[in-house]
């Protein structure tokens, strides 16, 4: 049975930072399907971590945990898309996109390790 406070976890916390950064940085763009992306994207990546805590197994909160893993990396790209498309059409990407580029590498390795840890032993490759 899942009992998990999801609150006190480090990931967590570093992942509503995160989300609450992408959506200050994004909020003025005009872009609008990009930045709705990269918004939902973020806020994906503490919910489903929040989402998976809260269910009644471990084995779902490892699922959910690896949906966020998912939104780490798809949050890389969009960040990583809007650096390129902001490179040729010469204006500035949002403020401090290349530290949300390495706090979703640094939160991927640390809900990796997560994972890991709460896998159980027997579990198949």
């Amino acid at each position: 049975m899942s009992s998990h406070h999801f609150e006190n976890l480090e990931v967590w916390k570093r992942a509503c930072c995160l989300a609450v950064n992408v959506c200050v940085a994004s909020h003025d763009s005009k872009s609008y399907a990009l930045k709705d992306q990269i918004q939902r994207s973020a806020i994906s990546i503490p919910s489903n971590i929040a989402e998976g805590a809260e269910r009644p197994s471990d084995a779902d909160f490892l699922r959910f945990l690896g949906y966020s893993k998912g939104s780490c990396g798809e949050l890389r790209t969009q960040l990583l898309i809007h650096r390129e498309v902001c490179r040729e059409l010469n204006i500035e990407p949002f403020e401090g996109t290349q530290a949300m580029i390495e706090e979703t590498r640094d939160l991927s390795r640390m809900l990796g390790g997560l994972i890991q840890h709460l896998e159980p032993e027997d579990a198949p490759l």
